[in-house]
This record gives structure tokens, C-alpha cells and sequence, in this order.
């Protein structure tokens, strides 16, 4: 049964890579506005979790519905299109393009949606403040902080108004102080804008940003609600 009001919802998911075994039957929901931390040991198939849920990897069986839309019969193009416009991603060592500055690489999805320069720009410069990152806006992802980029990062997932954030280990290479200003400004800029987070995460003090857990184990999900 499909949870009321889900804007995400995926139902016996199977993948497998060769012999090895991924995902095996596992199961997954979020609402709008909501943030879900992913857990589970290396090697339990979070990771390969999230990457089905966002439309990078098909699952071999299983079915995946985004807003009442079924994404496992897209087209590439189709999906591509998707992430580019409804879906943010935040990774663990944030994958900024070195070549570009920083106000650049807030505005670059934006600017593969279709938008001039100046008005994407003036929208990356928005979110970078928001993430306070305002000024290094002109300097060069070698250029600044492990915990700059990753709020650069962060600024240009939030930066194109998606309504799904998908964050892999988001502060996995950050100390524990930029890791807790990253969780604390992603998720209120999450919230604030009604976005859906998934959270891949083996940390427990990050998971405790969300308002839920899913544990996956072997390739299997079990939801855990969070007892305040």
C-alpha cells in the first residue's frame, strides 16, 4: 500500500550487480518537506538505494513513483530531464567543477535548464548567502575550505527549486563542526522550501537531523520512526 500524501514511493526493489546482490525487495517512502536518513553497514545497498530512487540506475525489478509518476519506464532523456529540473544532489566530496568559479558551479544547473547567465548567477548568489558562502562567490573550488565547498555544493542543489534532495554522506569528509553547519543549513533550507531530503548516512549524529530512519540490511529496508 502506497503511503497517503507520498511524493516518492518505491516497492520491492531488486538489483543486482553480476552474483552480488544489491537490493532484495526493498521498500521506501518520503513526504514533501520531509527528511529521511538512509542507514546501514558498507556493502547493505543504501547507496545503490538512493541511486534507483533518483533515476540514475534502473532496478531489475520493482516499481518507483515520483509525484504519481512512474519512473521506472522513462526514457534516459526523460529522467535526465528530471534530475536536472525536480532533482537536487548533494555528494560526499561534493564534485564541484574545479574549471568553474563557485558562483558558477551554483548556477550551473540552472544554466543546462535554459537560463542566461545573469539570472542564474543572481539566484546562485541568493542561495550562497543563504548558505553562507556569499563570499567566495569568485574564487575556485581548489580555493576554498572542504566545509565551503560542500555549502557551495549544497547551495546549488537547493539553488534550482527541487522538490527531492538526495544527499550521499554529505559530510563524510568533514570534520564534526562543518558537518553539523552543513546538516543544520541543508536541512533548514530544506524545509523552509518544502523539499523532500534523502539522507545516505552511516553517522548517527547526522541521521538525527531527520525526522525518520530506514535501516537497510542485505539488500532489505525496515523503516524506523523516530520516538521524540
Amino acid at each position: 500500500m502506497t503511503p497517503a500524501g507520498s511524493l516518492l514511493v518505491a516497492q520491492g526493489l531488486r538489483k543486482a550487480y553480476g552474483p552480488t546482490t544489491a537490493l532484495d525487495g526493498a521498500a521506501f517512502s518520503i513526504h514533501p518537506g520531509e527528511v529521511v536518513a538512509v542507514m546501514g553497514p558498507s556493502g547493505s545497498g543504501k547507496s545503490t538505494l538512493l541511486h534507483c530512487l533518483a533515476g540514475i540506475v534502473r532496478p531489475d525489478e520493482g516499481s518507483i513513483t515520483y509525484n504519481g509518476r512512474s519512473l521506472t519506464g522513462l526514457s534516459d532523456a526523460d529522467l535526465s530531464a528530471l534530475r536536472r529540473s525536480e532533482f537536487g544532489f548533494v555528494f560526499q566530496f561534493g564534485q564541484l567543477v574545479p574549471e568553474l568559479t563557485c558562483v558558477e558551479n551554483v548556477a550551473l544547473p540552472m544554466r543546462l535548464n535554459g537560463a542566461k547567465r545573469k539570472e542564474a548567477e543572481a539566484t546562485a548568489r541568493t542561495w550562497m548567502d543563504r548558505l553562507e558562502v556569499a563570499d567566495v562567490a569568485a574564487k575556485r573550488p581548489g580555493e576554498v575550505s572542504g566545509g565551503q565547498g560542500q555549502r557551495v555544493a549544497v547551495a546549488r542543489a537547493l539553488a534550482t527549486g527541487p522538490r527531492v534532495i538526495f544527499a550521499d554522506e554529505p559530510t563524510g569528509a568533514l570534520d564534526s563542526l562543518n558537518g553539523e553547519r552543513v546538516m543544520e543549513l541543508l536541512t533548514d533550507a530544506a524545509r523552509s522550501t518544502n523539499a523532500a531530503v534523502v539522507l545516505v548516512t552511516h553517522e548517527t549524529r547526522v541521521a538525527a537531523y531527520s525526522d525518520r530512519e530506514v535501516i537497510v540490511r542485505d539488500g532489505k529496508s525496515r523503516d524506523m520512526e523516530r520516538i521524540v
